[in-house]
């Protein structure tokens, strides 16, 4: 077990009531509440938070004795979409999309609902009982979140290049250049790549290529699907399978982010028009 402590522990620790420091610990933006009970959000696990399986009281969250609770960052207010597209100089309307398309909302009948994934970036799921309408509002260190601010220079058509921070990105890209183009115009780093790229557009499956995942690491997928809300990697290279190792890393990471994931092999390839029809059945994308 982790050598880091329960909040409960923390609390004593620190001559606190339990209940005023899970209340601290949430107004920081370091846990959100889910049906489950306490999520650990992405910031919280920057500050060293981290989840424990025991034996006995099953999986929980443990911080370092000395855990900073950075209460100065934040006021501990909520943005609306409005408020936070002020933040951004964009529309209520553009950040929603733009949320949408990271994964932490989604639409619903009436209105928009927080995911799993928007709960770990400090959403918070509210409802507006007279109008009958579903909303969402988000912690305000959102606005300093590195994907989000990713994603608005990238949409509003600014230098990604002048504002990126994900140097190791930039270092993969050169040693793994992208040199297959695709039907629709997409440059990928292999032949597999190309084929499933062609495949989806040629099934009308709107599809982004080297997809950053919605985290804190610079961690590229092969392909997001925003119709079903899945990513797919296809582990193979021009040269050969991607290694056990890495397809194990990787796997480890989607799950850990509950991120829905499909695989395609090499041998797969020859055959996508009966593999991949029942692959993105379960995530409500047809292809006939």
């Amino acid at each position: 077990m982790s050598d880091k402590i329960s909040t409960t522990s923390l609390a004593k620790l620190r001559d606190l009531d339990p209940k005023q420091l899970f209340n601290d610990l949430k107004s920081a933006g370091y846990i959100n509440r889910a049906e489950e009970g306490w999520l650990l959000t992405q910031l919280g696990g920057k500050f060293g938070g981290e989840y424990v399986d025991h034996p006995k009281f099953g999986k929980f969250i443990v911080w370092p004795e000395n855990l900073l609770i950075d209460t100065i960052a934040t006021s501990g207010k909520t943005l609306s979409a409005t408020q936070l597209g002020e933040r951004f100089s964009l529309s209520a309307k553009k950040v929603n999309q733009l949320l949408q398309e990271l994964g932490w909302i989604e639409r619903g009948e009436n209105g928009w609902l927080v995911t799993t994934s928007g709960l770990t970036v400090g959403g918070y799921q509210r409802e507006d009982k007279q109008n009958d309408a579903l909303f969402v509002v988000w912690h305000d260190s959102i606005a300093r979140n590195k994907r989000l601010k990713q994603s608005v220079v990238e949409f509003s058509g600014q230098d990604a290049q002048t504002h990126a921070t994900d140097k190791s990105l930039s270092s993969f890209r050169q040693k793994f250049e992208a040199k297959h183009r695709t039907l629709d115009g997409h440059y990928v780093r292999s032949k597999g790549e190309l084929i499933i790229d062609n495949w989806l557009y040629m099934n009308g499956i709107v599809h982004s290529y080297d997809r950053q995942l919605p985290i804190e690491q610079d961690v590229l997928s092969d392909f997001y699907l925003p119709s079903g809300k899945v990513y797919l990697q296809y582990w193979g290279t021009d040269t050969g399978t991607t290694s056990e190792h890495q397809q194990q890393t990787l796997r480890a990471l989607y799950q850990q982010h509950n991120f829905a994931l499909i695989e395609v092999y090499p041998d797969e390839i020859e055959k996508l028009d009966d593999v991949l029809p029942l692959k993105l059945k379960p995530y409500g994308i047809k292809a006939y």
